[in-house]
Order: C-alpha cells, then structure tokens, then sequence
C-alpha cells in the first residue's frame, strides 16, 4: 500500500541532489525504486513535479508517494574488507574470490556491497547514509579490485570516464598450455547463444577486444596479463577459450583443474573524482593460485 510523505529539507542537504536527499530518507528502499518513483511523477517539491536531479535548497517542502513494502534496499552486513584505498568519495577493494558483488533476486545476503553498506556507515555522525556506488563489476568467481563510489557525484563522475574508456584494467589469468607468442590481441564477437543459454564467440555479433602479453611459461601453463579493450559478458573468459588457452578453474569451459578460477583483477588506473590526478592501483597474485602454480610444476 503506497503512502504519502511530507519532508522540509535541512541545511545539510542545502544545494544536493534530490535523488541524495530520498536515498537517505528512505534507507531501506532500493536506489531503482526511488528514482522510478520520481520518474513516474509521484514526487514534488514546493508543489511542482520533480526530477531526480534538482537541487534542492533549506526549507525546500518535498512531497512524495511511496509503497515501503514494495522493494528494500541493501540490508548492512559486517564483514571482512581488504581495502587498498579509501577517501571521503571513493573507496577500492580487492574482492575475495567466491564473493558476489551485489545481491540479486535470489541471494541478498553476503555480498560485497552488503559489507560497504555497514562499513561505510558504522561511524556515521551526522546523519547521512551512505550508499555504496558500483562503477563497474567483478564476476563472483574472478578475485581483485573494484572500485565504489561514495556518493551520486562521485558515481557520475566515474561512470562516465568508464563509458569514455579512461579506466585501465589489467587482469592477471593462469592458462593452460603454453602461449607461444609474447604478445597480441584477440579479436572475436560475443553474443548469446539462445540454445545453449551461454556466451560465447558468435559470427555477426558485438565486436570484442582483448589484448595480451605473456608475464611467464611454465610446463603446461602459462601466466597471461589481460587487457579488455571492450567490457562484454564473460569476455577473458570466453577469449582465452577461444585462443586455445583455457583459464584455469574455468568450469563454464569445463576445466575444473582448480578449485577456483584463476583470474585476479591486478591493476586499476583511473582519474579521481575530485583531484587532478591519477590513481595507479596494484594487487599481487592471491595465494590460493600462486600455491597451485608451484606445486604443479
């Protein structure tokens, strides 16, 4: 059942967004459901229809209608974070694999968005809630680092600089066989196959682009640094099949060699939001693929 509310809005939220303000009245409701709200007309303020991205200013009377039964947002959850950088409006971690990065409609509980939700907010003193911000993903299989924005702004910024193709990503993969040249690149399409419901390289459908280079050989392995120059479903993946040289632990290609996939999001470089300057991020190969390296060898 929807229900009307009646907020005047403070100096805190003097000169913020709209959608900040109703993010931060309406805790446990999803970001998704708030702004399909504004934009199906049910919110006003000072008595006009309102869009999500109006500034707002004190005393400003905002008006909207809501069914708080209808979606909840991310439920706060302690749990362990590696956090490689942190600042007032972003924050960069490096996943643990086996993690998924934000609840779906089948699991809610335990993901990595549900760990910043609570650790961004524990210390809270001023009555801000703080939602975490996804700039881009990680597959729950694939360990290394992320990057979260702090707040609306931050999250523009960057979402925008990720569509202009001002982040770099490198990724760390361990294949199997040896890759006989140092480097090159990988050009197929990636779509979805309708029979097999899976990605996979398809004639005729969205250009992919991975670059490579080989880091080391060993016997029957080699270690690869990845580079996507496009941002398609499962695409390092889905190349390296396609090259021949299957990610170890990849059991979408059925190689269960490893009980995990050896891949690792190892370097981020990126603008930050605010200052002129470029943040360069690194993260070591993880442990649990450096053992399986040696003690196959």
């Amino acid at each position: 059942m929807k229900k009307r509310f009646e907020f005047q809005v403070d100096q805190r939220f003097h000169k913020k967004r709209l959608d900040e303000f109703l993010f931060n009245e309406f805790r446990a409701l999803s970001k998704a459901y708030l702004r399909r709200v504004v934009k199906e007309e049910n919110c006003e303020v000072n008595g006009f229809v309102a869009n999500t991205g109006i500034v707002l200013k004190t005393n400003d009377f905002v008006e909207i209608e809501v069914d708080i039964n209808q979606e909840k947002g991310m439920k706060a959850e302690k749990m362990p974070l590696d956090i490689v950088y942190e600042d007032p409006e972003i924050i960069v971690i490096n996943k643990s694999q086996g993690i998924l990065v934000h609840p779906t409609n089948y699991e809610r509980n335990g993901t990595l968005l549900n760990g910043l939700t609570h650790h961004l907010n524990k210390n809270s003193k001023n009555g801000f809630f703080v939602r975490p911000h996804l700039i881009h993903r990680l597959d729950r299989e694939t360990s290394g680092l992320i990057v979260i924005a702090k707040n609306p702004r931050a999250s523009r910024i960057l979402c925008s600089h990720f569509k202009r193709k001002l982040f770099e990503k490198k990724y760390l993969a361990l294949v199997k066989g040896v890759v006989k040249k140092d480097f090159g690149e990988i050009k197929a399409p990636i779509g979805r196959d309708a029979d097999e419901k899976k990605w996979k390289v398809i004639k005729g459908k969205k250009t992919s682009h991975t670059n490579y280079r080989v880091i080391e050989r060993y016997i029957d392995k080699t270690l690869l640094e990845l580079e996507p120059v496009t941002g398609r479903t499962n695409q390092l993946r889905i190349h390296c099949h396609y090259l021949g040289h299957t990610i170890i632990g990849d059991n979408l290609h059925n190689n269960f060699d490893h009980s995990r996939l050896c891949l690792h999001a190892s370097h981020l470089s990126f603008w930050h939001p605010s200052k002129n300057e470029k943040l360069e991020l690194d993260s070591d190969i993880p442990q649990s693929i450096k053992i399986f390296l040696f003690s196959k060898e």
